[in-house]
């Protein structure tokens, strides 16, 4: 089996509902998705999948969906204002957790046929979240 792993930076905003912590506070984070694809054999250069096929296709929709955006819960109260305010942001039927966001970039990769097989979003330096297929 051969495994390729492409890492995407972007910035992000969210806040979880019904938290009991500092994150239930608007806050920031830089963070950083790796991508993991495998497959058992190589395409005719040698490769997985191209790194630059897969920045062009994950990456380019991450910079256009998720970098600079507010991620929050569909339910929310901050939204009208925001949508009042004219601020970007991406509502998610649930809490905008780490663990939710490497899911909703998984799902992105598999629906455009990418061999995905696990993504990994780190929130801090320190503090990431796995969604293996």
């Amino acid at each position: 089996m051969f495994r390729v792993s492409k890492e995407i930076w972007f910035c992000y905003g969210h806040r979880l509902l019904n938290y009991a912590g500092k994150c239930k506070n608007l806050h920031g984070h830089n963070g950083k998705a790796v991508i993991s694809l495998e497959s058992t054999k190589l395409d005719p250069l040698g490769m997985v999948v191209d790194f630059t096929d897969v920045k062009r296709v994950i990456g380019k929709w991450i910079d256009e969906t998720l970098d600079h955006k507010m991620l929050l819960h569909q339910d929310d109260p901050i939204i009208p204002e925001l949508h009042h305010q004219g601020e970007p942001f991406v509502t998610l039927p649930v809490n905008p957790t780490a663990e939710n966001i490497a899911k909703l970039i998984f799902d992105y990769a598999q629906a455009s046929d990418l061999p995905v097989v696990e993504v990994t979003l780190w929130e801090t330096e320190n503090s990431f979240a796995t969604y293996r297929g």
